[in-house]
């Protein structure tokens, strides 16, 4: 919310000595997100995405409402945190479940246009701040956008069931009723109902997968740590340049429309160029600019002409924010679909962590500034080493089992990885034969889990 930490320190008198209690705020809200991010997480994997996306976005009208009602300091501080958990928990279902119905080569493609809506409602929220004056109307008005999504959303046909993670989990009925939904006008009825029957034949039981099964994995443990690293340094590192844009911009909405500006520019250059080079050597040149930016604003602002800090920091802004961006799809495509929730959580919430020391150099009377610059520039050079280790997952199928993510491999950075997904899904262009792959594969799967039956 833009106006409410403008309006908030008037009518509860947080200045001078209270004024500490302004980036308390800040902060509680955006550790909401990252507790949201990883209980999200682990319920998407256990109960799947569209009933977390619907239930996270129902949980945000009323405490929406709470913060917006609140009557002293101390409700809205438990209600922001629990508002960004709810907001966090609707982001992260939604984005797993989006993913998990694209093909390979329009995954990026679709996530850098829904990235294009965050930043169209950013830039929507300055008018509706100036229209609604009163933070508590601002809150009220923006709940009651969370209300109207969530009556749409309702409906089944917007929304269904990641096909994958029900595949993936041995839910082959409500699989096959899924696929049957998501494929009628695409294949005929007889040839698609034979392929979707052979799935249900044995109807094994459903089997879950928790997040403390990845910490007994190597590979993806590894990739899934170094994701949040990123994520985490991309987040953080990020206010330091911000603040050194803040004497070249003082007025609040021209300090504001840059900011957005630049995640125009991270994302479209996300979009012109990971596709066509892979997501590792693109995560490494953004964490490379990021970390040399930062470096020559921390060694050498001061003897500096003014239009270099500005370009500098302007090129750091837009590089960090592309490297949280990107760490966090990278992250989404490495990961199995078992533990694809849980582990996304846990990189998403990393880079919330990050946002969230940010507020605490703000207060009156902190030297903390320094210190995190410092750090972070640290963290990004480790960052830089970090990211060689990662696999490519451009042009490849998403990683089903745990096997199937433990088996992923780092090429040589800049060879171009196969453009073939051999899993396709859904696509509209398929063909039947397509599908029976699909099937096929499925189907070995489960041959492979199921023990031997007696003679």
């Amino acid at each position: 919310m833009l106006t409410a930490l403008h309006c908030v320190p008037p009518q509860w008198d947080l200045v001078c000595a209270s004024r500490w209690k302004v980036p308390l705020e800040q902060t509680t809200h955006l550790l909401g997100w990252t507790l949201g991010s990883i209980t999200a997480g682990l319920a998407c994997d256990r109960f799947g995405r569209r009933p977390t996306f619907l239930l996270s976005l129902a949980l945000a009208v009323p405490v929406g409402l709470a913060v917006a009602l609140a009557m002293n300091f101390l409700m809205v501080l438990v209600a922001r945190l629990l508002f960004g958990a709810a907001l966090a928990g609707a982001f992260l279902a939604l984005y797993v479940a989006r993913l998990e119905l694209c093909e390979p080569p329009h995954r990026l493609g679709v996530t850098m246009v829904a990235g294009f809506f965050w930043i169209a409602g950013e830039l929507l929220l300055p008018g509706l701040a100036l229209l609604c004056r009163d933070w508590r109307v601002l809150q009220g008005a923006v709940t009651m956008i969370l209300a109207l999504l969530a009556a749409c959303w309702w409906c089944p046909a917007l929304l269904l069931e990641s096909a994958r993670w029900l595949l993936a989990t041995q839910q082959l009925e409500r699989a096959r009723k899924t696929l049957q939904a998501l494929a009628e006008d695409n294949w005929p009825q007889d040839s698609l109902l034979t392929e979707l029957e052979a799935l249900s034949e044995g109807s094994p039981q459903p089997r879950y997968h928790t997040v403390c099964e990845i910490f007994s994995t190597r590979v993806i443990w590894k990739n899934g740590v170094i994701l949040g690293f990123a994520a985490f340094i991309g987040s953080g590192i990020r206010h330091c340049f911000t603040r050194n844009l803040a004497p070249h911009l003082p007025h609040f909405f021209s300090s504001y429309l840059v900011l957005v500006g630049t995640e125009v520019a991270a994302c479209l250059f996300v979009c012109l160029t990971a596709e066509r080079f892979g997501r590792r050597a693109i995560l490494l040149l953004c964490t490379v600019l990021t970390g040399i930016s930062s470096l020559l604003l921390l060694a050498l602002t001061q003897y500096l002409l003014e239009l270099i800090v500005l370009t500098l920091s302007v090129v750091g802004t837009a590089a960090s924010h592309a490297v949280t961006m990107l760490s966090i799809f990278f992250a989404s495509e490495v990961l199995p679909t078992v533990v694809r929730g849980a582990g996304l959580g846990l990189v998403v919430g990393a880079s919330f962590v990050g946002k969230a020391a940010a507020p605490i150099t703000a207060i009156p009377n902190s030297r903390g500034f320094f210190l995190h610059h410092v750090v972070f520039a640290s963290f990004a050079i480790l960052a830089v080493l970090s990211i060689m280790l990662l696999p490519e997952s451009q042009g490849r199928n998403l990683p089903q089992s745990l096997q199937d993510g433990e088996n992923q491999r780092r090429p040589p950075l800049f060879r171009q990885p196969p453009c073939e997904d051999h899993l396709p899904l859904l696509a509209s262009h398929s063909i039947p034969h397509d599908y029976s792959r699909l099937a096929a594969s499925t189907k070995r799967m489960l041959g492979s889990l199921d023990p031997p039956r007696e003679m």
